[in-house]
């Protein structure tokens, strides 16, 4: 099941089963999204009411209302284990490329790092928006660097302000 809704960063779509995103983005194209989900598993029920909640709550200042939210994705060991390091990235800090290939254990692998980035189908829930270049820079966002710098002021404003 799937809904959309309207955020100050655009359109966001969720593709959900039960409580657990499969996947989100900020699209309209809901099948942008289902192709990255195996048909199997988007066909039961889902809670998108309180994930829709969760997300207007980040929205409206409450950053954390996001992590509650139960993401399931498949990859390989390390895609995998660099998605749950992307959900530990706290709001309002965002880490390098480099810094975050190091939390993964990984400190040599900042391509594959990037590449778990680019592999993410759960934005917003799996924060690889709070990965930047070295420099500063944007580097990649599959829903464009306009919107990865949206999410990325929302939380540096809403952290300074606490």
């Amino acid at each position: 099941m799937h809904t959309t809704i309207s955020t100050p960063a655009g359109p966001f779509t969720i593709v959900a089963r039960g409580d657990t995103v499969l996947a989100a983005g900020f699209t309209e194209d809901v099948e942008q999204l289902l192709a990255l989900v195996p048909d199997e598993e988007s066909a039961a029920d889902a809670d998108l009411d309180t994930i829709a909640k969760a997300v207007t709550a980040y929205f409206d200042g409450d950053l954390t209302a996001i992590d509650a939210v139960p993401v399931e994705q498949r990859s390989g060991p390390f895609i995998e284990d660099a998605w749950r390091v992307l959900r530990g990235i706290p709001a309002g800090e965002p880490v390098s490329y480099q810094e975050f290939a190091r939390r993964t254990g990984r400190p040599e692998a900042i391509r594959a790092a990037a590449q778990a980035c680019a592999r993410n189908a759960a934005a917003l829930f799996v924060p690889c928006h709070r990965v930047v270049r070295t420099d500063g820079g944007m580097g990649g966002y599959r829903w464009g660097t306009d919107v990865k710098a949206h999410l990325l002021e929302h939380e540096r404003e809403i952290t300074e302000n606490r």
